[in-house]
């Protein structure tokens, strides 16, 4: 049986972040429905980085594990492209020899994205001080810029006594997201975790 072993974009530094960051996705990947087949969460920090750790992973395999990337797309993914050619077009990486079409997923286009797709997180999280007029009804999530992402956030929680951030906040909605609204709202998400549930 092979098991899967993910490198994810983000993180941030010190040992806080780093659990906060497992628990974030182990809860998120428990709550899809992967209990039984648990990614292994390798939290990558920079971009540049979360690649460079796949490409080792990829050119050194690890018996009984596959090696998979999972990175913001930072830009619209261009209608008809594969994952790796959004890679190539944006940040001139090349799929390393030995990898598969699926072993790259992107958060589409920024992990914020996710939480937009799950409103009934946001409220419960965040309160009924939540201003979610400012949390526009997006007809194609994926589409929406990062900054407009950011900047819904922002300005939807700047009334809460806890809001919008990076870092400790983000991973513990991350852990809060139903996986169901998120696969729904955002096809990228989907073909992820029918990846993983695959194994």
């Amino acid at each position: 049986m092979v098991s899967a072993r993910i490198y994810i974009e983000g993180g941030g530094d010190g040992h806080l972040l780093d659990t906060l960051f497992r628990q974030g996705w182990s809860a998120f990947f428990r709550a899809a429905g992967l209990e039984g087949r648990m990614p292994r969460v390798i939290r990558g920090k920079g971009r540049s980085r979360t690649f460079d750790l796949f490409l080792t992973a990829v050119s050194h395999p690890r018996p009984g594990e596959l090696p998979f990337l999972l990175v913001d797309s930072e830009d619209a993914v261009q209608s008809g492209y594969s994952v790796w050619q959004h890679l190539k077009a944006r940040d001139n990486w090349d799929k390393p020899n030995g990898a598969s079409d699926d072993q790259a997923f992107l958060m589409v286009q920024l992990m914020e994205t996710w939480f937009i797709a799950d409103r009934k997180m946001l409220r419960r999280y965040f309160g009924p001080s939540l201003r979610e007029t400012h949390l526009p009804a997006w007809p194609t999530l994926e589409a929406v810029s990062k900054g407009q992402v950011i900047e819904a956030l922002d300005n939807s929680t700047a009334g809460c006594s806890k809001r919008y951030a990076k870092g400790k906040v983000s991973f513990e909605l991350l852990a809060e997201l139903d996986p169901v609204e998120v696969a729904t709202a955002c096809p990228h998400a989907e073909s992820l975790l029918q990846r993983l549930r695959s194994m």
